[in-house]
């Protein structure tokens, strides 16, 4: 039996990659580690908590003597944990730096020590910069980041890298364009947009509303890291996008309609201070080299979506009260 240590778990594309092992490798033993921060929901794996081989502990990756313990049951790991909204960096770096980047040192240095098989770092195209109208991010793209988020995962990625020059560590590292689906904080656009909607109050779009991001459906993201992590070249960088370039207008002209809502519900705001204009990521090399493709067309996954958190209000209630509760 192979066991996985999973961190951040409990998250948004954590939780959906944790379900997606148990159900494609049923014999895997999968060790959830989750701070459960504000982002982080134990209630998104309720599917799954009684499966055998599933375990949650409630810890954090800055926890050196901890994380040392998992490492030491574990065959592989796979590294979610991360603070990943924007807003929040320019707001609290610190906070950034100390999980993304001190929290993946930690992992780095006990997997090290004791000897894993494979450890995968899970990225963001955002660590590569901003585009203009045409062009991709490739795994060759010099890093570049804008924000205080991305710049902490970019320092991550520089130390995994590190690891295997340094010390020779078997890693592996992956950096997926937007994702979208079910299971996502509503902070973050199409969660939060619909969250705005069902209250009926409108939904802020930032500056002409004509940033551009790829977008990748949660299932096909956790497939692809699947791949990678039992097909992937040691030592190597994959792109994971979805060839699914949209503005953000185009994103909320989507809901609106899904919704029955119209153009009166939309209020503009001020920009984001560094707000990337364009990310468009080629998974051309993860394609050709290890076979793997988007399985969902963004048609087929941002309906899935919206229907999902219609019927899932309840979900997005309990979220908001606990963010009510700690603020």
């Amino acid at each position: 039996m192979t066991t996985l240590l999973v961190t951040g778990g409990a998250g948004f594309i954590g939780s959906c990659f944790v379900r997606h092992e148990l159900k494609k490798h049923p014999d895997y033993k999968i060790i959830n580690l989750d701070a459960l921060t504000y982002c982080g929901n134990i209630e998104n794996l309720d599917d799954v908590k009684d499966n055998p081989n599933y375990t949650f502990v409630h810890g954090n990756i800055c926890d050196k003597n901890l994380v040392r313990e998992l490492v030491r049951e574990s065959d592989c790991v796979v590294n979610f944990a991360a603070e990943s909204h924007v807003d929040n960096s320019i707001k609290h770096p610190g906070i950034f730096v100390e999980t993304n980047v001190q929290g993946t040192l930690n992992l780095l240095q006990a997997s090290k020590e004791l000897g894993v098989e494979r450890y995968l770092q899970v990225s963001t195209d955002e660590v590569y910069g901003t585009l203009d109208k045409t062009g991709y991010f490739y795994e060759t793209t010099p890093l570049a980041p804008n924000s205080p988020y991305s710049a902490s995962k970019a320092s991550a990625d520089m130390l995994v890298r590190a690891y295997r020059e340094t010390y020779g560590m078997p890693t592996l590292n992956t950096r997926c364009s937007n994702n979208y689906g079910p299971y996502q904080y509503p902070e973050k656009l199409i969660p939060f947009f619909i969250s705005q909607l069902l209250k009926s109050e409108k939904v802020p779009v930032y500056g002409d509303g004509l940033n551009v991001r790829d977008w990748l459906y949660v299932y096909d993201h956790c497939e692809a890291i699947d791949v990678v992590l039992h097909k992937g070249k040691v030592g190597e960088v994959y792109n994971i996008g979805g060839h699914n370039e949209k503005t953000n207008m185009e994103i909320t002209h989507l809901i609106l309609e899904a919704m029955g809502k119209d153009e009166s519900s939309i209020k503009y705001v001020e920009d984001r201070p560094g707000h990337d204009r364009r990310y468009a990521i080629s998974n051309d090399k993860i394609t050709s080299e290890l076979g793997w493709k988007p399985s969902i067309t963004f048609e087929e996954g941002i309906k899935l979506t919206i229907d999902w958190y219609l019927k899932n209000q309840d979900w997005m209630k309990s979220i908001e009260e606990k963010k009510v509760a700690l603020a």
